[in-house]
C-alpha cells in the first residue's frame, strides 16, 4: 500500500468498478474526467464460465458474451489507449491458463488485469470462478502468478462476508503470490478493509456504497489506497462529489468533499446504499 511511500497504481485515486454487461470503453470515456482507473467486464474467458454467463443471460442477467474473449478485450483496451485514465480488464475463468492469456494482452496494453475471484452468482461459483475462488486460496494464488509471470499489473476482486473464509489471510497470500492491487468489496463490514491493508503490501481498492464523500472518507480512513463507484458510475453528480473527497483527502487540504457539514463515520447526510442483488454493488 501507499502508506510506506510506493507509488500509486492511478492517479486520482478514483476507479469505476466493473459492471457486468455494461461496464465497455464507452461507458469508461463517459466518466474519464473523473476516474483515476476504469475496470471494464467482467467477461468470462473459457468455455466453462461462458456456460455460465450464457445460464445467467437466460434469468435477465447483462453478460458480455463475444465469440471471441481476448480479442474483445484486446479491442476494448485499444480504445481506451488516448484516454486520461488507466484502463483495467475484469476477467472469470475456470484455471489458470486463460487468466494468463488475458494477462498477456492487458500487459500490452499497460492495463490492470483484474481477477474475478468475487462472483457470487451460483452459475459462475459451479465453473470454478468467482468467490468460491475464495474458498480454495491455493489455486486464486496460482491464478494471481499466472498472471503476473507476464508482467501485467495484477488486481484481485474479493468481498468479504463469506463465511468460513479468513480474507485477511487470503489477501495476504494473494500478495505473496503478486497480486499488486487487492480490490476489497466490503458489503456491510467496512471494516475488514482494515483488515486486509493490515495484511498486505497490495495497494488496497474499496468498493461498495462510495456515494459521497463521507462514504469515501470511511474506506479512506481504515487505509484504503483508493474508492471504486460501482453501480453509480454513470451518474457525474455522484463522481464529482467522490473525486472531490479524494483528491482532497490525498492532497492534505481536509474537508468533506461534497460541501456537507458531516463528521467522517456514521453522518446522517450519506445517501443511503444502493446495492446490487444480495447486496453487492458490482
Amino acid at each position: 500500500m501507499t502508506a510506506d511511500g510506493s507509488e500509486s497504481l492511478f492517479e486520482p485515486r478514483l476507479a469505476l468498478a466493473s459492471l457486468s454487461g455494461e461496464a465497455d470503453a464507452e461507458w469508461a470515456r463517459a466518466a474519464d474526467e473523473f476516474a483515476g482507473a476504469a475496470f471494464l467486464g467482467g467477461i468470462a474467458l473459457d468455455e466453462p464460465t461462458r456456460a455460465a454467463a450464457r445460464e445467467m443471460l437466460d434469468r435477465d442477467r447483462e453478460e458480455f458474451l463475444p465469440d471471441d474473449p481476448l480479442a474483445f478485450v484486446d479491442d476494448q483496451l485499444a480504445a481506451l489507449t488516448d484516454a486520461p485514465l488507466r484502463s483495467a480488464y475484469n476477467v472469470r475463468a475456470s484455471e489458470p491458463g486463460p487468466i494468463r492469456e488475458a494477462a498477456t494482452v492487458c500487459a500490452d496494453h499497460g492495463a490492470i488485469l483484474e481477477i474475478n475471484a468475487h462472483c457470487r452468482q451460483d452459475e459462475m461459483c459451479a465453473a470454478g470462478a468467482g468467490e468460491s475462488l475464495l474458498r480454495d486460496p491455493d489455486r486464486l494464488a496460482e491464478y494471481v502468478r499466472a498472471a503476473a509471470e507476464t508482467g501485467a499489473t495484477v488486481s484481485v476482486k474479493i468481498r468479504t462476508e463469506l463465511p468460513g473464509v479468513d480474507l485477511p489471510a487470503v489477501a495476504t497470500r494473494l500478495d505473496d503470490a503478486g497480486a499488486d492491487m487487492l480490490h476489497v468489496d466490503a458489503m456491510d463490514s467496512e471494516a475488514v478493509v482494515g483488515d486486509v491493508v493490515a495484511a498486505t503490501d497490495a495497494f488496497v481498492v474499496a468498493n461498495n456504497g462510495v456515494r459521497d464523500g463521507a462514504t469515501a472518507r470511511e474506506y479512506l480512513d481504515y487505509g484504503a489506497d483508493a474508492v471504486s463507484v460501482g453501480r453509480p458510475s454513470d451518474d457525474p453528480r455522484v463522481l464529482r462529489r467522490v473525486r472531490n473527497a479524494v483528491d482532497e483527502w490525498f492532497d492534505g487540504s481536509g474537508g468533506n468533499g461534497d460541501g456537507r457539514d458531516e463528521s467522517r463515520r456514521g453522518a446522517p447526510a450519506v445517501e443511503p446504499r444502493a446495492t446490487g442483488p444480495g447486496g453487492s454493488e458490482s
